[in-house]
Order: structure tokens, then C-alpha cells, then sequence
């Protein structure tokens, strides 16, 4: 196993315990994790930050763009010079690659997934995220012998984040 991915309902804290776990493990890591917008408490799209401190809109309501999610339009842009890059320069590198997320937005750009395949067939460990609900793309990852699946909920953060930090300091 050297895929890593934690799955669940938006809202139960992916991004938070990858955050932490980085943090705890002090990894050699590199890619990027995805963050809320919100303006007056309200949510009006995603940050996308790399672990070496650049970031961008991945996307808003504001952006003008043939990829939309839902209300969202996908800055491809930001997602393809900030995001797909920190994958690229962490695979070069021999790191740990984060991925937050693989999920619809990201998706829209082809270059994100052709980065995603080559950290997955890379012998570099990888720690991300994957949204819950079913596509070709995603459903072909989640089936990968090399690869575990988290289900995260609140009664079982600790227990899978011991997990993963188990894994992460295994060689």
C-alpha cells in the first residue's frame, strides 16, 4: 500500500487531519490542499495553497469559466500552474505527495489528472483526498491494489489518523 486517501461527506474534516498530520510527522512532503472562501460566513469558493506557501483561487462564484461546479466557476488556470506543478516538483523530488482533493472541480483539468495518474503509478507515497460520490476517474483510483481508502467520520478521526501516521513512517 503507498496510496493513502481519505473519503467522506463535505464538512468531516479531510483537509484538517492531512493538515495535521503533516504537522505532526513533520513530512518531507510536497502538492497542495484546498481551503474555504467564505465572506460574511458564507462560502464563496476555494483556495488552493501548496505545502512550500503559493496559492490561488481553484474556485468562486465570482470566476467567469466554461468549468463549473455547481455555483462555482474552476480557475484551470490556478489550478494547473500552482497545483498541478506542486505535484510535478514533489514527484521530482521524491516526496510525500498531498492531493486535496481529487474530487469534481478538480477534475475539470485534464493535466490535474494526468498528474494524479503518474503519482499513483510514481514510487512515491501519497496522502490525499477523494470525494465520496462515484465517476470513472475516481472509481478506477479507489479500486487500485496499491491504494487504501479511509471512510472518515467524527467517532473515527483518531483511529485513522494513528493509522495513517503508522503508515507515513513505515519506509
Amino acid at each position: 500500500m503507498k496510496n493513502i486517501f481519505i473519503t467522506g461527506p463535505p464538512g468531516c474534516g479531510k483537509t484538517s487531519l492531512i493538515i495535521e498530520i503533516i504537522k505532526e510527522l513533520n513530512l518531507n512532503a510536497g502538492g497542495f490542499y484546498t481551503q474555504e472562501i467564505r465572506e460574511k460566513g458564507i462560502r464563496k469558493g476555494f483556495k488552493i495553497k501548496t505545502l512550500n506557501g503559493q496559492e490561488g483561487i481553484l474556485a468562486h462564484v465570482n470566476v467567469k469559466s466554461p468549468y463549473r461546479v455547481s455555483k462555482y466557476g474552476v480557475n484551470l488556470q490556478d489550478l494547473e500552474e500552482i497545483g498541478v506543478k506542486s505535484i510535478l516538483e514533489a514527484l521530482k523530488k521524491n516526496k510525500v505527495i498531498i492531493i486535496d482533493e481529487i474530487g469534481k472541480q478538480e477534475m475539470c483539468s485534464e493535466k490535474f489528472k494526468k498528474a494524479v495518474i503518474l503519482a499513483l503509478n510514481s514510487k512515491s507515497k501519497i496522502l490525499g483526498t477523494i470525494k465520496l460520490t462515484s465517476d470513472s476517474f475516481t472509481d478506477k483510483i479507489k479500486q487500485r491494489e496499491d491504494t487504501k481508502i479511509f471512510y472518515l467520520t467524527k467517532e473515527n478521526r483518531g483511529k485513522i489518523k494513528e493509522e495513517i501516521k503508522n503508515f507515513l513512517e513505515r519506509d
